[in-house]
């Protein structure tokens, strides 16, 4: 919004041509979010806390500590973060580039479905909140919407290809299979980081690092000169998502305050599903949706932890870990909380810049 509101004030060498600018935006769109995270961040939990009289619902079948550290813990955490992230990105960025557009309704799309999920479960006090099936529904149709929305603003060697790391100029034309390959990673980028979400400050802190490496993918394959050097497929008007990346992190910075062991607030479905499909969505615009899988590997992870228990349980009735998401599995082992969310962390960062090597191995 402001791009296009001061950008025509500039004469060339005055503060308004820095708007110009998409390394200035996205230092104002992280500023901006991480103001609006600290300045809000009170007033939204205290307004949680009035609605949902018993915070969140624990798992009875969790790990017997939570029963105890987080009961009355409010959720919906992610209105805050949704709240400086979304307006964050509308006022610093460029919005006549398409795809900060397919990445912001995305987030809100998911964000939706998440809140709803929330609501119901703190409304009836109840871990359950919408069906799957209706979850996975509503996430599929906005993931389809994406895609069809990439595939059209896509030149035209790229709409509905693959590309793959390591390998200079190779894509692989998926024609129709495109879109469900597109659907498939926005839904299970979502998923994966709402399984991850199971401790104080474990979710967010690894969306920064992966929303970080992404949005240095999304800049650098926006511009033809990295492009040519790098041997990378170039996407005309990604770069504009890298304001998104910015006030992704300044957004969750400002949670993180609030979220930081013990938390006062959790993100919920309504933070976590949202988040998980913009990082979706990020991968799919840039034709990275591979290095996601290695940026994101801790997500990968954890889904992964989940499926193999419940497949392994319904052919055996026994189970692989003590616990799945498998953070709970290093709690039921005697890990310390802080330790689990630390090291998942650290592994997180070697992940994305392994991730990002790949820009490189060519």
């Amino acid at each position: 919004m402001l791009y296009h509101l001061l950008t025509p004030l500039s004469q060339g060498g005055d503060v308004f041509n820095l708007f110009n600018y998409l390394t200035f935006r996205s230092g104002g769109a992280f500023l901006t979010a991480l103001f609006l995270s600290f300045g809000f961040g009170n007033p939204i939990i205290n307004a949680l806390r009035r609605m949902q009289k018993k915070g969140q619902p624990i798992r009875a079948d969790g790990p017997e500590g939570h029963l105890l550290t987080k009961t009355g813990t409010p959720t919906m955490g992610g209105v805050l973060i949704l709240f400086s992230l979304l307006l964050s990105t509308l006022l610093w960025s460029d919005l006549s580039e398409g795809y900060v557009w397919v990445v912001v309704l995305v987030v809100a799309g998911f964000g939706a479905i998440g809140f709803a999920d929330d609501y119901l479960k703190v409304s009836k006090f109840d871990v359950k909140g919408v069906p799957g099936r209706i979850r996975l529904g509503a996430g599929f149709a906005i993931a389809l919407c994406a895609a069809l929305a990439t595939v059209w603003l896509q030149p035209a060697p790229l709409s509905g290809a693959l590309a793959l790391p390591i390998f200079k100029d190779l894509l692989i034309d998926l024609g129709i299979l495109f879109y469900p390959f597109a659907m498939l990673v926005i839904v299970g980028a979502a998923n994966a980081v709402n399984l991850t979400d199971g401790l104080d400050g474990l979710a967010i802190m690894p969306v920064m690092i992966a929303g970080a490496a992404l949005g240095f993918i999304a800049y650098v394959v926006g511009r033809t000169d990295f492009t040519e050097y790098l041997g990378l497929s170039y996407v005309p008007g990604t770069g504009e998502i890298a304001v998104f990346a910015a006030s992704l992190i300044g957004a969750g910075l400002g949670f993180l305050w609030f979220n930081a062991p013990p938390a006062q607030v959790f993100m919920g479905d309504t933070g976590s599903l949202a988040l998980g499909g913009g990082l979706g969505a990020i991968a799919v615009a840039t034709k990275h949706e591979i290095v996601l899988a290695v940026i994101g590997g801790l997500f990968v992870v954890e889904a992964m932890s989940v499926i193999i228990q419940v497949g392994y349980y319904k052919m055996t009735k026994k189970r692989v870990f003590l616990m799945a998401p498998i953070h709970h599995h290093f709690e039921k082992l005697g890990w310390q909380e802080p330790t689990i969310v630390i090291r998942f962390w650290i592994i997180s960062v070697i992940l994305a810049l392994v991730g990002l090597a790949t820009l490189k191995l060519r």
